[in-house]
């Protein structure tokens, strides 16, 4: 192994233990948060809050398109060290955000607008706060989308720092606002809507700032280098279909529900997803720090480092997230009466579901990231957003012949799983470095049994138990953990792999050994 990849690893794993330390505390936060805004709003406004949030996120197809592309190019001109091009790209790809921040609002107005008062299920009393959620929402959406361009530069310098400690002032402030939610007696959903919108303000000011004091092309000047644009669409285009999919399903599915069950329903969606969410970044800020290295090794030609990026990052990003989800699951019940004062129904088996689609995203997720390193993407977006639509035929169907709320996710799981597969394939045309029956044996299925035993295992021996308390929760993970670390060490990893995590493990070992006997002598 070069220096040059030793270091890049150092970096990558510095990153990732900084980003996992703060998602740690953010986790926390997140979670006893959530606890006090559900116990504030009440289930009603909670689930109302998650639904008409989701309208507006209906239309971040056209902004995911172009968080995929900012940090694409970013990360590739870094890659090749041309500053000039890096300016305009940068310059370009903000001029990009503006007007599609623009566009959201004008279509949220008109459509949001329109759909919120006509067709969704919500009591007549809550209209007008579910109107005010609206608005507010659609510029917490607009202030997000313009600042884009600066978060793509700091993933691309990686500089996680910043995420880190800006996230840990973002988690401080929400709390701040729920615990102010206690002790107002205005409306409290439109109060709580307006609080968020100014916590999203001082948060993307925050981003700028630290991206003007420390990266030389985020000094945005009116630009619109047309040959930029046209090479930039062309990849924004074809990923705008993809995310399309993606967003398609998640927030139709989401008002699916309201039409069939209300806005009950809704809040045991809501909460999944936020819980979901939180176990997700375990994984998603693992692929944070690698994503940069996989970009621009492939901008250098380094189609083998690239590889094995990628092929780590599907074994590790996976088992992360295990780590964090499968105790969790085992112990589903006790977690959330210990979390919520009420337990809104069906919450257990969305939030199970929901962490089961995570799980098979996180094994696959890194293939996408070389796919976009290519360039390559046009029928990868095709294909992935047809398949990603196919869900809600599929939910409808199961829903209007009688099946309970939970099954969309049954849809879902299987168009996840669909999806990875179409992965596999397609990256292997386009490179043929990336083998499907390698990726098939000795990471897909060798990792999901590893973790389906462990979880077996597991869930019999907390069964055996005699009932729910802190004491076997913290007994059944130990041991689940225990056996996933053993199973995924042994038998989950690469030589190369487990070679990487002996190394750390010495050098961690051998600081501490160091700073013994200096604290000795």
């Amino acid at each position: 192994m070069s220096a040059l990849s030793q270091q890049n690893n150092k970096r990558i794993a510095k990153n990732t233990l900084l980003l996992y330390f703060c998602m740690l505390f953010s986790m926390g936060i997140g979670l006893f948060t959530s606890r006090i805004v559900l116990e504030s709003l009440g289930i009603e406004d909670y689930g109302i809050y998650n639904l008409v949030g989701g309208i507006v996120t209906i239309f971040a197809f056209l902004n995911s398109a172009m968080i995929a592309t900012s940090q694409r190019f970013i990360s590739y001109e870094l890659g090749k060290g041309n500053l000039h091009k890096l300016k305009d790209v940068f310059c370009t790809t903000l001029t990009i955000h503006i007007a599609i921040a623009f566009i959201i609002v004008v279509l949220s107005e008109v459509i949001g607008v329109w759909f919120l008062n006509t067709k969704l299920n919500i009591p007549s009393d809550r209209m007008m706060a579910a109107n005010w959620t609206l608005q507010l929402s659609i510029f917490v959406f607009a202030v997000n989308v313009i600042s884009v361009p600066y978060n793509a530069s700091i993933v691309a310098h990686e500089k996680m720092s910043a995420f880190a400690y800006i996230s840990i002032f973002e988690v401080s402030l929400k709390l701040a606002i729920a615990y102010l939610l206690l002790f107002i007696s205005y409306d409290k959903l439109i109060v709580y809507s307006i609080l968020v919108f100014c916590v999203a303000l001082l948060l993307r000011s925050l981003y700028c700032f630290y991206c003007k004091r420390h990266f030389e092309e985020c000094h945005y000047t009116f630009s619109f280098n047309i040959e930029q644009f046209r090479e930039m669409f062309a990849f924004a285009g074809w990923s705008l279909v993809g995310n399309l999919g993606f967003s398609f399903k998640d927030q139709l599915s989401n008002i699916l529900l309201n039409l069939f069950f209300g806005t009950v329903v809704n809040a045991a969606r809501g909460i999944s997803v936020q819980v979901g969410s939180l176990i997700n970044s375990f994984s998603a800020n693992f692929m944070m720090a690698m994503n940069p290295q996989i970009t621009k090794s492939y901008a250098v030609g380094d189609l083998y480092r690239s590889k094995e990026l990628v092929y780590a990052g599907c074994r590790f990003s996976f088992y992360l997230l295990a780590v964090i989800s499968l105790p969790i699951m085992i112990n589903i019940t006790y977690i959330l009466n210990l979390w919520l004062v009420e337990v809104p129904q069906y919450t257990d088996i969305f939030l199970i579901l929901t962490i089961v689609c995570n799980l098979l995203y996180a094994i696959s997720s890194p293939l996408t990231t070389a796919m976009q390193a290519t360039g390559r993407i046009k029928w990868f977006q095709v294909i992935i957003c047809i398949v990603m639509l196919t869900e809600l035929p599929i939910a409808y169907l199961l829903l209007s012949i009688g099946y309970p709320p939970y099954s969309v996710l049954y849809a879902s799981l299987f168009v996840t799983l669909l999806g990875v597969l179409i992965r596999i394939v397609l990256i292997s045309r386009i490179l043929p470095i990336y083998e499907i029956r390698y990726y098939v044996t000795h990471i897909f299925s060798k990792n999901i049994l590893i973790v389906f035993i462990t979880y077996c295992i597991a869930y019999i021996l907390h069964k055996k138990m005699e009932q729910d308390s802190f004491f076997t929760a913290v007994l059944s993970s130990f041991i689940l953990e225990l056996i996933l670390f053993s199973l995924a060490y042994l038998c989950g990893l690469s030589s190369t792999e487990r070679y990487v995590v002996n190394q750390k493990l010495v050098t961690i070992l051998e600081s501490k050994r160091r700073k013994n006997k200096q604290k000795n002598i």
